[in-house]
Order: structure tokens, then C-alpha cells, then sequence
């Protein structure tokens, strides 16, 4: 059977391409801005937007505040799951791989449940009890005899995650049917229609510190990814610049996913998309996994939003769009590499 040919390199410097994803996106924004089904499915001109004004409430106080949250958590879960890639030299690791996303989900059901279910009090919770995912899954690392330390990480991540999801099962079977149920699902099945300027806000201290520092320390993931003793002899602290990275990548994915609901395959394609395009470098991966990020996540948005009459939960969208770009990456060289 003959092999594919290789794929030829993109064509402009590391640089170039940097600024053609921030000009896709900024542009990617824009559109979305005017784009919608408001008075009809198409664009709002801005002459029309200057004079009505109900399409200025609904830009200023519905789509802006979507689309800037769309864009951060794109931006979040892309920026993770890069650098839970690179630290744990695994590609099919992602943003909810140490417990967070499942235990962001429990504390957000355990909330609608058994507490009053306020958006405020629901996104509390689900930053709370992904924090305690990732606590529980070092702890238990800890207490593993075997293997390295990134191998224990890994299989506590899995059986906390296990654990947190069993609980989503039996608080999903203990929830009133008729009214929790519904609430409960819509969270899991993920979305923004309800984003106010307030949730964003209250997302922000914890987002962009957390983004910063990820793209601040980018160039030592690349020492980051190397063995433990190659690392220490180039004379980083290994352990503790490990230790946090995952604390900045687990915090701006609890505070995503505490705003959206569980938002799944965004942190594990487009890490993959911006090594393609950038190389292995993580100096212009990071930025470039952050770009794409961003374009990725306003561009599900506004399919979930536009497509139907009724809106599609956006988990849907980022799940059947990424799993599709998965096949494509797996079967065929779709993206040139550098």
C-alpha cells in the first residue's frame, strides 16, 4: 500500500502566521457581532444597528457578552490542553483530564440539586469541586507505589474523574424530573445562551491570570517536556514549574467550564491544529493554539445559535466538529506540517 505523500510546509515565516490568525480573528468577532437571526437570519448592517434600537441592546447586552466569553474559553480550554499535552507528553490528553471537568460537573449538579440553583451559586460550585478534582487526583498520586510520577498523575486523574462522573449519575436520578433533570442536561450538554456581563466578571480574575501565566512560561514547556533529568540539567526546577502550569491550566478550565457547561474536544483538537500549522515549538504554539482557540469556539457559537430556530447546545457542536477534525487529522494530512 502506498504511503501519503508528505505534506509540504506553510508557506510565510512562524510570525506572519501569527498575525493572519489574529487578523482571522479579529474578523471572525466582528461578523459574529452582526451576524444572527434578529430582524432575520443574516447580517445586521451597522447604519441599521445605529438606528434601531433594539439591535443595540441585543449586540451590546446578548451577543458581546456571548462572544467575548466564547472567545475565552476557546482561547482557555486550547491554551490547557496544549500545555497538558506537552507536560504529560501525551496528544490525547485534554483540559478535563485531572478530574476538573467531571468535578465541575458534580459540584454544579450537586448545586441545582440540593441548593437554590442561581447561576452565581452553580458557577461557584463548579469552580469549587473542579479545584477539589484536581486536589483528590494529586493526592492520590501521592499515595500510588508505581511508576513515575506524570504515569500516577495520569491514573488518578482517570479514577477521580470515574468517581466524580458516577456522582453526576446518581444526583441526575435524585433530581426532580420535571424541573431539575431539564437544568441539570442543559448544563452538561454545555452552552452560553444565558451569559450575562456579571458571569464574565466573575470568570475573568481567574481567566486572564491564568492565561497570562501559561503564555508567559510557554518557552519552558518545551524544557517542560523533556525527562525529568535532562530537565533538572539544564537547571529548571522541574517539579515545581510542572506543578504550576497544571495549577494555571486546571484553573482557566474550572472557571470555563463554570460559565459554559462542559464544553468537550475544543482543549484536544486545537492544540493539534496549531501544531500542525506552527511546528512543535511552544513558543509560537501557545499563541497560536490561543488564536485558534478563540476562532474555533465564536464560530461553534454562532452555529449553535444561527443554524436552527432553536438553539444547539454548544458541547454538540464542539463534539461532532472536533471529532470530525479528528478522523480527518488521523487519516489524512489535512494541514501541512512544519
Amino acid at each position: 500500500m502506498n504511503n501519503p505523500a508528505p505534506a509540504r510546509p506553510f508557506p510565510g515565516s512562524p510570525a506572519l502566521r501569527l498575525w493572519l490568525l489574529g487578523g482571522v480573528l479579529i474578523l471572525v468577532f466582528l461578523l459574529s457581532l452582526f451576524w444572527g437571526r434578529y430582524p432575520a437570519p443574516g447580517f445586521i448592517s451597522p447604519g441599521q444597528a445605529a438606528a434601531d434600537p433594539m439591535a443595540q441592546a441585543l449586540i451590546l447586552n446578548l451577543r458581546l457578552p456571548r462572544l467575548i466569553s466564547a472567545l475565552l474559553i476557546g482561547m482557555s480550554l486550547s491554551a490547557a490542553g496544549l500545555a497538558f499535552q506537552t507536560i504529560f507528553a501525551n496528544p490525547l490528553v485534554e483540559p478535563g483530564f485531572l478530574g476538573v471537568s467531571q468535578g465541575a460537573a458534580f459540584g454544579a449538579a450537586f448545586c441545582i440539586v440540593f441548593l437554590s440553583g442561581a447561576a452565581w451559586l452553580v458557577q461557584g460550585s463548579a469552580v469549587l469541586f473542579g479545584m477539589l478534582g484536581l486536589g483528590f487526583s494529586y493526592l492520590l498520586a501521592r499515595r500510588i507505589r508505581f511508576g513515575g510520577w506524570v504515569l500516577r498523575l495520569l491514573l488518578s486523574g482517570i479514577a477521580v474523574s470515574a468517581f466524580f462522573s458516577a456522582g453526576v449519575g446518581l444526583l441526575k436520578y435524585l433530581a426532580d424530573p420535571l424541573r431539575q433533570l431539564p437544568e441539570i442536561t442543559f448544563w452538561l450538554l454545555g452552552g452560553l445562551w444565558s451569559i450575562t456581563w456579571k458571569q464574565i466578571l466573575a470568570a475573568v480574575p481567574l481567566l486572564l491570570p491564568g492565561l497570562f501565566l501559561i503564555l508567559l512560561m510557554r518557552w519552558r514547556l518545551n524544557l517542560l517536556s523533556l525527562e525529568d533529568d535532562v530537565a533538572v540539567s539544564l537547571g529548571i526546577a522541574a517539579g515545581r514549574e510542572r506543578l504550576i502550569l497544571l495549577l494555571a491550566a486546571v484553573t482557566v478550565t474550572a472557571a470555563s467550564i463554570s460559565i459554559s457547561g462542559l464544553i468537550g474536544w475544543a482543549g484536544l483538537i486545537v492544540p493539534h491544529l496549531a501544531r500542525r500549522l506552527m511546528g512543535a515549538d511552544t513558543r509560537r504554539t501557545v499563541p497560536a493554539a490561543l488564536l485558534m482557540g478563540g476562532i474555533f469556539m465564536i464560530l461553534c457559537d454562532d452555529l449553535g445559535r444561527t443554524l436552527l430556530a432553536g438553539e444547539i447546545p454548544l458541547g454538540i457542536l464542539t463534539s461532532f466538529l472536533g471529532a470530525l477534525v479528528f478522523i480527518l487529522l488521523m487519516t489524512r494530512p489535512i494541514l501541512p506540517q512544519t
